[in-house]
C-alpha cells in the first residue's frame, strides 16, 4: 500500500486526529475493561498512557505519568478505577494467561 501525498505537518495532523478518535472511542466504550483489551490486541488503556509518557519524554516534554494516564482516560486513573473498572473473572484471567503464553 502506498503512502499518500501528504506533507510530514499534513501527516502528523492526520495521525493525531486519528489518535483522538481513538482516545473518544475508548471512552464511549468504558465498558470494554482492560483485561479485554489485553487479551483480544496485547495493549490496553495503561499501556497507551506509557506510551504517551515515553513520547512525551523522547521529545522532552513534563509529562508525569498521572497527566498521561488522565489524557488516555480523561479523568484521573483512580477515579476510572473507582468508576469503570470491575474485578477480572476467572474467564478473564484464563484467556489473558493463554493469550500471554502465546507471546
Amino acid at each position: 500500500m502506498s503512502e499518500p501525498n501528504l506533507t510530514a505537518q499534513q501527516q502528523t495532523e492526520l495521525e493525531a486526529a486519528t489518535f483522538r478518535r481513538f482516545l473518544a472511542h475508548l471512552d464511549e466504550r468504558k465498558d470494554v475493561q482492560n483485561i479485554d483489551l489485553m487479551i483480544l490486541a496485547g495493549f490496553c488503556r495503561n499501556c497507551l498512557s506509557k506510551w504517551y509518557k515515553a513520547c512525551a519524554d523522547e521529545q522532552g516534554l513534563d509529562v508525569s505519568q498521572d497527566q498521561a494516564r488522565e489524557a488516555v482516560y480523561g479523568m484521573t486513573y483512580d477515579a476510572w478505577k473507582s468508576t469503570y473498572q470491575t474485578d477480572a473473572t476467572s474467564e478473564q484471567l484464563a484467556a489473558l494467561e493463554r493469550a500471554n503464553s502465546k507471546n
